[in-house]
C-alpha cells in the first residue's frame, strides 16, 4: 500500500472545523463541568458534617448515574429521549451537556476523594476561628483538596476530550465527524485516522501541559509552604 496524504490537503477546511468545534465543546466542558462538581462536592460536603437530605440523595444518585451507564447512552438520551418529550434539543446542545454532566459527575467523585483526606483538626480549627462553612470549605477544604486530586483532574478531563469522539454519532461537527466525512469522499481511511490519531494525541498531550503549568501557578503557594 501507498501512502498518500495529498488526498487530505481538499479537506484542510473540514479539519480544522472539526478541530476547532472539539476544542470548543472540551474548554466548555472543563470550565462548566468543574465549576457544578465544585458545587456537587459542597453539597456532599454539607451532607456528610450534618447528616444527608434530599439534595445530597439526589446528588449522589446522579453521580452514580452518570458513572454506571456508558456515554454514548447518556448522549443518546438528551439527543433523541428528550424530543420524544416534547423538548427539542439541537446535536451541539446535547452534545455539551451530556459531556458537562460526565465530567462533573467523575471530578466530582475525585474531588470528594480529596475533601474527605482533610482532616478533622484542620475543620476544628476553621470552626475556631469563626470561619463559615462557605469559608470553612473553600479555604480550608477545597483549595487543600483541590491540590492533592488535581493529577486525577487533569486526566479526567483528557478522557473527556477523548471521549467527545462519540458526539460524532449524533452529527456534531467535530474532529471524528471530520474524519468519518473524508474517509466517505477520498477512500483513504489509513492516512484520515493516521492524522486524527496524531491530531488527538497532540491535543492531549498539549492539554495535560497546559493543566500542569496552570497548576504550577494555582498551587504555587503550598509548595513554597511545604519547602
Amino acid at each position: 500500500m501507498t501512502l498518500d496524504f495529498s488526498t487530505l490537503l481538499p479537506y484542510t477546511d473540514e479539519i480544522v472545523t472539526g478541530l476547532v468545534t472539539t476544542v470548543w465543546l472540551t474548554v466548555v466542558t472543563t470550565l462548566i463541568g468543574l465549576s457544578l462538581a465544585v458545587v456537587v462536592a459542597y453539597v456532599r460536603d454539607g451532607a456528610r458534617e450534618n447528616g444527608a437530605n434530599i439534595v445530597s440523595r439526589l446528588l449522589g444518585g446522579y453521580v452514580e448515574v452518570i458513572r454506571n451507564t456508558p456515554f454514548i447512552v447518556q448522549l443518546f438520551f438528551l439527543f433523541f429521549g428528550l424530543p420524544a418529550l416534547g423538548v427539542p434539543i439541537s446535536a451541539t446542545v446535547a452534545a455539551l451537556i451530556a459531556m458537562i454532566l460526565n465530567l462533573a459527575a467523575y471530578t466530582a467523585e475525585i474531588l470528594r476523594a480529596g475533601i474527605e483526606s482533610t482532616t478533622r483538626g484542620q475543620h476544628e480549627a476553621a470552626r475556631a476561628l469563626g470561619l463559615s462553612r462557605l469559608q470553612r470549605f473553600r479555604h480550608v477544604v477545597l483549595v487543600p483538596a483541590f491540590s492533592r486530586v488535581y493529577p486525577s483532574l487533569i486526566s479526567q478531563c483528557i478522557i473527556v476530550m477523548l471521549g467527545s469522539a462519540v458526539v460524532s454519532q449524533i452529527s456534531v461537527f467535530d474532529l471524528t465527524y471530520a474524519a468519518n466525512f473524508i474517509q466517505s469522499r477520498n477512500f483513504r481511511g489509513f492516512e484520515v485516522y493516521l492524522v486524527v490519531t496524531a491530531i488527538y494525541l497532540l491535543l492531549a498531550i498539549g492539554l495535560r501541559l497546559l493543566f500542569e503549568a496552570v497548576g504550577r501557578r494555582l498551587f504555587a503557594f503550598r509548595q513554597g509552604g511545604s519547602a
